[in-house]
């Protein structure tokens, strides 16, 4: 009985002790941007919708103009979506820096398409809610 207390004690100071690993500032935004080119694929203008403010501004690779409204972003992606089915995004190199609440994400994407693959730059900002 003793030596069940003692493996007991030690078990619960050892699961006490260990440290749960957590994403850091840097490895989170990598992770939206991976969960953008996850929905990106889907290829479906109201569900990238949610991931831009209401006055977030995009100059999309397909794009000549900025847009800068969500109609103006849906119709961007309603365009993109049309001259280029069943497109996919890759990262590449990202530079991830954080200030405060807020993060720049700077990088390289692949543009997929069945036929082509393309390089783009990237360098969205990303702001939490405080």
């Amino acid at each position: 009985m003793p030596s069940r207390l003692w493996i007991g004690g030690v078990l619960l100071v050892l699961s006490l002790s260990v440290q749960t690993a957590s994403a850091g500032p840097q490895e989170d935004v990598a992770a939206a941007g991976q969960k953008w080119a996850t929905v990106f694929a889907e290829n479906n203008p109201d569900t990238m919708l949610p991931f831009y403010a209401k006055d977030a501004v995009l100059w999309g690779t397909l794009s000549p103009t900025i847009r800068s409204d969500p109609a103006a972003l849906k119709a961007y992606f309603v365009g993109a979506f049309q001259a280029l089915p069943k497109a996919t995004v890759k990262f590449g190199d990202q530079l991830i820096r954080v200030y405060g609440n807020t993060a720049v994400n700077s990088g390289i994407t692949r543009s997929l398409t069945p036929r082509t693959e393309k390089p783009n730059r990237f360098w969205p900002a990303t702001a939490s809610p405080m």
